[in-house]
């Protein structure tokens, strides 16, 4: 994903900046939202956003992302 359209994304709920995962989605850690990339177009509606429950998975989307550099 272009790095600056990362620097501009935030997350539609909160307006905090995400975390992407490459080649699985953007993820907000602080609402534990998946957002899912499409053909490399982010799907930033919350009400397909994927909310992560599960305690490892959060930590596995946290440790593999990349974060935005603001």
């Amino acid at each position: 994903m272009d790095a600056k359209l990362l620097e501009i994304l935030v997350c539609p709920e909160d307006r905090g900046p995400l975390h992407h995962v490459a080649g699985e989605c953007l993820y907000n850690p602080r609402l534990r939202r998946a957002y899912r990339i499409d053909d490399g177009i982010p799907v930033l509606l919350i009400d397909e956003a994927v909310t992560i429950t599960d305690d490892a998975e959060h930590a596995r989307l946290i440790g593999s992302a990349q974060t935005d550099p603001r």
